[in-house]
């Protein structure tokens, strides 16, 4: 399951990590309608994320994988061939809505196939994969240098990689059915039991700390590519390569999350880590040169995301299992919707000619999340950490 969302993440990541710089300095579209698609794709995730959560629970987390998978690669070639404005708004509504089924339930079918004590192992796996995935994408957007050694123009070359990349994503479909999935009562059930009421309590200290952390990072992760060219003047082909660089950063230091869970425990290893990357963050926007600023950055991401296995495996680990599908798409979808709402704000910001003002106000809300997850959690454990410090003892 974890080596066979490689495809999707790629051309996910690659979605994600051009499309400021694709539909404002390749289509000519206004920064401030890339915010507002970003928005677009946000809200509708959250609007889907609950539902397809609990229907993923009832009826079969595997269907939705493969749905999610299928109209993902729909979508990806859909903003490839339109540059109409409102026909982007309507590929990202739909969007947002199979990242949500994806999302949701890839998760609780990843906790449910682990099992409690594998859990951060798999999480890290998963994580180490998806960065992997995630830096090979960034270093896909140059080849749009091929295309036009070939002979064709920019907006073409980026036309043809974003269909390719959507291709790939389609054919590796048939591939996911090898995924299992254990069958139990739980599909005979009301819907209205998946609403997860036994995990209410931690699953919204979860929120909150997650929903300060989303909010700050729309501000600027998603716009990066057009920020660069903002700053320094450097196009895509340049600055995608820095951010893949990241996600291969990432990928190598997920790999250490299960030793530090195991060291330090869940809790204080994402206070760490979070922590560490307030440092590189902030040195962001006062970097003199390209070269400078993308490696701040680059340490900035690994850090903020060796953090995100950790607490995937934290909140997975304290829901009740009956509950992680709606958990995992409750999650997804009100992390999402401030991310999306903030890139808005953003994007504002950086049309304006602010480019400082993103980070320093992500730092802010970056401190108040961490502090408020260390309180929250400082005495938390989730089952399997808490078996392997009893089998250390």
């Amino acid at each position: 399951m974890v080596f066979l969302s490689f495809v999707p993440t790629f051309a996910l990541g690659f979605f994600y990590t051009d499309l400021s710089y694709f539909l404002t300095t390749v289509k000519g579209l206004p920064l401030y309608f890339t915010g507002e698609v970003i928005t677009v794709m946000g809200v509708s995730m959250v609007g889907a994320s609950v539902p397809f959560g609990i229907l993923a629970d009832r009826y079969g987390r595997r269907k939705f994988v493969l749905i999610g998978n299928l109209l993902a690669s729909a979508t990806l070639a859909s903003f490839a061939l339109t540059a109409n404005p409102a026909e982007l708004i309507l590929a990202a509504i739909v969007e947002g809505s199979t990242e949500a089924a994806f999302a949701s339930a890839s998760t609780a079918l990843l906790a449910e196939k682990a099992g409690e004590t594998s859990m951060t192992p798999a999480f890290s796996l998963a994580a180490f994969v998806q960065s992997v995935s995630f830096g090979l994408s960034g270093f896909a957007i140059p080849l749009v240098l091929v295309f036009e050694w070939l002979g064709l123009g920019v907006s073409q070359a980026h036309v043809a990689l974003f269909l390719i990349l959507a291709g790939l994503s389609v054919a590796i479909t048939p591939l996911l059915f090898k995924i299992s999935e254990s069958k139990t009562s739980a599909r005979a059930r009301s819907v209205r039991e998946f609403v997860p009421k036994r995990s209410r309590g931690v699953l919204t200290k979860y929120l909150v700390t997650s929903i300060l952390i989303a909010f700050g990072a729309g501000l600027f992760v998603p716009l990066m590519t057009q920020w660069f060219k903002l700053r320094f003047g450097v196009p895509d082909t340049y600055s995608g390569p820095i951010i893949g660089v990241s996600g291969f950063l990432i990928a190598a230091f997920t790999l250490t999350a299960p030793s530090l869970a195991r060291r330090f425990g869940l809790v204080v290893s994402v206070v760490l880590t979070q922590g560490l990357s307030m440092v590189f963050m902030l040195a962001v926007p006062i970097s003199p040169t390209f070269p400078i600023a993308g490696g701040v950055y680059i340490a900035r991401t690994f850090m903020m995301n060796v953090a995100s296995p950790l607490g995937g495996s934290l909140i997975m680990g304290l829901v009740d299992q009956d509950e992680r599908g709606a958990a995992a798409g409750i999650n997804a979808a009100l992390t999402k919707l401030p991310n999306s709402i903030s890139t808005v704000i953003g994007s504002s910001m950086m049309n304006a000619g602010f480019l400082e003002l993103p980070f320093y106000i992500a730092s802010v809300l970056y401190i108040t999340s961490i502090s408020m997850f260390w309180v929250f959690f400082r005495k938390a454990k989730a089952p399997g950490e808490a078996q392997e410090v009893h089998i250390r003892r």
